[in-house]
């Protein structure tokens, strides 16, 4: 039977048992296992020595890609703006376009900033709050938040006709580029319709496909502007021909006699080409007929000449070619009858 002394002896064994197993337990909470890839200054609420004490007005966000043309974008109405101001915190806010194109700044009223961009429009509250003697020296900082929707359409000869997102202007290369190219009936003249009040409201461009010509790439197309790429025009080759019908100039929007006579695959046997007329619709609505000297093209004595859209290339038939021509073939029919 155990003594009062042993038990005492247990009992004190016993509690300094548990005493131990808790300072464990309290020493692995306070050296837990660091976070993997270590803290970050965003984890916690630390305070800016700038901002007297007051926690960051919102933490860094995501990377994401700048939009094409940047340093070129305007401000439009729909654009909301962040507003940082160093040392100030209490005017930091949001600011959105109205459909005038003011902001409306805190203790200041509204601000003008569209057809600006983010740094001039950054530049004009400074001044503004300057001029109000609201701050002595401020510096202001804008981001944009939200993208106020800005879109131009692409129609005609391209190969995905439709709306292209254009927040700032862009070449007119690059235009067609978004939408696929140009299409192989394309022709080389390109209509542009501005509607933002630019003068002239509507504007026409002759190019060349040649790598050469720079007239796409000077060209400037602006947000909500709508570009026609128009089709090629059509010649119409007729009369004897081997294949008659209208083609389309697709060489640069450019086409002569003899290219219009080789699509057509030539004249046949029964062609009378001394008699060649080229049919041209003038702008007034008047048909003109012109004599085509053919022999002297053929042999190159005279350029081909230069057809225009709608151009008619009438190649007659020979009444005596005709009649020779029908008779060699009864001939040959007979002497193949006679053969068999």
């Amino acid at each position: 039977m155990p003594t009062l002394d042993s038990s005492r002896n247990l009992a004190g064994k016993t509690v300094t048992a548990i005493l131990l197993v808790c300072t464990q337990c309290l020493a692995q909470q306070q050296y837990s296992a660091p976070k993997v890839g270590g803290g970050s200054s965003f984890d916690n609420t630390t305070t800016l020595s700038g901002n007297v004490g007051t926690p960051p007005k919102r933490p860094l966000g995501s990377v994401s890609a700048v939009p094409e043309g940047f340093s070129k974008l305007k401000l439009s109405p729909g654009f909301l703006l962040s507003m940082e101001v160093y040392d100030v915190p209490e005017f930091s806010t949001d600011l959105r376009v109205d459909a005038d194109g003011n902001v409306s700044v805190p203790m200041l009223g509204p601000v003008h900033v569209a057809g600006g961009t983010l740094t001039e429009a950054a530049s004009v509250i400074s001044q503004r709050l300057h001029n109000n003697k609201i701050l002595n020296n401020p510096h202001v900082n804008l981001n944009i938040t939200q993208y106020a929707g800005a879109s131009m359409s692409v129609l005609g000869e391209v190969r995905n006709p439709g709306r292209v997102e254009l927040l700032a202007p862009h070449n007119l290369a690059d235009v067609l580029a978004l939408a696929g190219g140009e299409t192989q009936y394309a022709g080389n003249v390109i209509e542009i319709r501005h509607t933002s009040g630019v003068s002239p409201d509507k504007e026409l461009i002759t190019h060349s496909r040649s790598n050469k010509d720079s007239v796409l790439s000077s060209t400037v197309v602006l947000p909500g502007d709508i570009v026609t790429v128009r089709r090629a025009g059509i010649v119409y080759v007729l009369g004897s021909v081997n294949r008659p019908g209208g083609y389309v100039m697709q060489e640069d929007g450019e086409l002569n006699l003899l290219q219009a006579i080789s699509l057509a695959y030539g004249t046949n046997i029964q062609a009378a080409v001394g008699s060649m007329r080229l049919v041209r619709k003038l702008p007034d609505g008047q048909v003109q007929e012109m004599d085509v000297r053919y022999r002297d093209v053929v042999k190159g004595k005279i350029p081909p000449p230069k057809l225009q859209a709608e151009d008619v290339v009438y190649v007659p038939v020979s009444k005596m070619k005709t009649v020779l021509s029908a008779g060699l073939t009864s001939s040959a029919a007979s002497a193949m009858i006679y053969h068999y």
